[in-house]
């Protein structure tokens, strides 16, 4: 479950530090394998590298089921009402193994 997400204002180092606050409070669910927070990394720029984002979520689950309760679990909820007013978009990537 990746997720991406673009500030409504992404010069602002309060909104992004605002949003990376709201993203630790995630990791009070029970349900992921792990969770990263991060931002763009410094790479050389390449033609494939979308580096347009300002904050990115990374979080692994053992299962369907898991993703499906953390979706619904309260500290996401309250994640997704404290912090929405910061972001302008989001983009959800979801991947299972091959």
């Amino acid at each position: 479950h990746h997720v991406f997400f673009w500030l409504k204002n992404s010069d602002s180092d309060e909104d992004k530090h605002n949003l990376i606050e709201g993203l630790q409070g995630l990791k009070q669910t029970d349900t992921p394998t792990s969770i990263h927070i991060g931002v763009p990394a410094a790479t050389p720029a390449r033609d494939v590298v979308d580096q347009s984002y300002d904050v990115s979520l990374l979080v692994t689950f053992a299962n369907l089921n898991d993703h499906d309760r953390y979706q619904d679990h309260p500290a996401h909820l309250k994640f997704v009402e404290q912090c929405s007013h910061l972001w302008e978009r989001v983009k959800v990537y979801d991947t299972e193994d091959a």
